[in-house]
């Protein structure tokens, strides 16, 4: 699932591959999502079955949300979303190009979901052509902190693991 919001365009993947049920679908959503942006006053889902379920449906009529549906890459849907799902892989992309190795022994693991925050970070500090700001200024007022800007350049004896992710984050 994908949230945005309006002018920051700031977004917040919640991974729910997992989720089997509405219910569950509807305490994550409450407790990632409106916990801290309040609740929605429109969603536009790509008919999954849990969000177009009867639970579902009858718990945002109760809150005066209104559940929209689309078909993916569809020229009528929402073409803010996908034009952000787009952004979102090819950063996704990006990020896997520079061969990082996903080794259990090494520390890293094999779940694409764990990159989703090093995909978030890259996009919420890049200026947008639409705003010619970047999502963080939008909405906190600062840019982050990143990796990249604060690496060490005279280290010369490090785990080769810590050197690999170095590379990596150099590279992107």
């Amino acid at each position: 699932m994908t949230k945005i919001q309006e002018p920051s365009r700031n977004w917040e993947i919640v991974h729910m591959d997992w989720y089997d049920a509405a219910m569950n679908t509807a305490l994550l959503i409450w407790n990632r999502v409106v916990s801290f942006t309040g609740i929605f006053t429109e969603i536009l889902s790509d008919r999954d079955p849990k969000l177009a379920s009867a639970l579902w449906k009858d718990l945002h009529s109760s809150f005066g949300t209104k559940l929209s549906f689309s078909t993916a890459y569809h020229p009528q849907a929402d073409g803010l979303a996908e034009k952000m799902i787009q952004a979102l892989e090819d950063i996704f992309r990006s990020i896997l190009a520079y061969s990082l190795d996903f080794k259990y022994c090494d520390g890293f693991t094999h779940d694409w979901c764990t990159l989703l925050p090093a995909l978030e970070i890259s996009y919420k500090s890049s200026i947008h052509a639409s705003t010619n700001q970047t999502p963080a200024i939008l909405e906190k007022g600062w840019n982050p902190r990143l990796p990249q800007d604060s690496l060490r350049k005279d280290l010369v004896e490090i785990h080769p693991t810590a050197a690999r992710f170095k590379g990596v984050i150099e590279r992107s």
